[in-house]
């Protein structure tokens, strides 16, 4: 694993005349009762999603992951319009597809799953962390090699994406592409695969994708 160079954030979000304010209170609604709150997504049952829900849902203490509802959709899009249609509750995805719906107000980010409130017109999104839930996923990108090439090779690499993350070129690529700073490279890349694979294998048994 080399290194990874931005991200786009996953949310979680409501219709604009939604009951839930804020994270917590959709948090404890599940808590009472797993299947009071239905989900729309644009990726399959167990794709990142629904594991999105999950990932913040048992750092809150939900118990009963499998029978929280989560409706499939081919797209985001289609998911949104569901969502502001009063049709499902909550909307999971990423931020740069729900930016319309957010401009236009039918739409309202309880959760932006990062470590840090993001820069410019997301900064007043706040995240699930600050909101008292340990729930990240970002969908990044990054680069990977050969697990058997030289020390020496890999090490050249993992400098060139760190050189290029900090240039002026590479930002305004993740300007124009709605792409939002995250960067780690080296061993510690590497250790955050790893967790984060050990940690959608353990959702992914909980809920019985796998055994």
């Amino acid at each position: 694993w080399i290194g990874a160079v931005g991200a786009d954030y996953g949310i979680i979000a409501v219709s604009k005349d939604s009951e839930y304010k804020d994270l917590p209170s959709l948090m404890n609604a599940l808590k009472e009762d797993p299947r009071s709150v239905k989900f729309a997504g644009g990726s399959a049952k167990g794709g990142w999603d629904h594991l999105k829900v999950l990932i913040a849902a048992n750092s809150a203490g939900v118990d009963n992951l499998p029978r929280i509802p989560y409706l499939s959709y081919n797209n985001g899009g289609e998911a949104m319009t569901q969502v502001v249609g009063g049709h499902v509750d909550a909307f999971t995805g990423d931020i740069t597809e729900a930016q319309g719906f957010m401009e236009s107000g039918d739409l309202r980010v309880l959760a932006v799953l990062s470590d840090e409130r993001l820069p410019g017109e997301f900064s007043d999104i706040p995240t699930a962390k600050e909101q008292g839930i340990d729930a990240v996923g970002p969908n990044w990108r990054g680069f990977y090699m050969p697990a058997d090439i030289p020390d020496d090779a890999k090490q050249y690499w993992v400098n060139a994406v760190d050189e290029l993350y900090q240039s002026e070129e590479w930002k305004q690529v993740m300007q124009n592409n709605g792409l939002m700073p995250f960067h780690v490279s080296g061993a510690e890349f590497e250790e955050f695969v790893k967790k984060q694979i050990n940690d959608i294998e353990s959702l992914s048994k909980d809920i019985g994708l796998i055994k």
